[in-house]
């Protein structure tokens, strides 16, 4: 499954779960490296989402007049 196809939620529950992963000491460096470009890769996805989150509920309180747009509020 894409990362396009899951939730923020699983997202981030995929994300724990490979920071736990990582913080094992049973891991091999090849299986390191993997899940850690795999966090990485997580980490930017759930990073994209939560920002155009924020895009569309600030855009959405500026159009409602509920809070005044500028540099600020970004």
């Amino acid at each position: 499954m894409e990362n396009k196809e899951k939730s923020f939620e699983e997202l981030m529950k995929e994300l724990e779960e490979t920071v736990t992963k990582l913080e094992s000491r049973d891991i091999t460096l090849d299986d390191a490296v993997k899940a850690y470009s795999r966090g990485l890769e997580l980490s930017k996805t759930c990073y994209s989402i939560l920002e155009k989150n924020q895009k569309l509920v600030t855009e959405k309180m500026t159009s409602e007049g509920l809070v005044e747009f500028n540099e600020e509020n970004k």
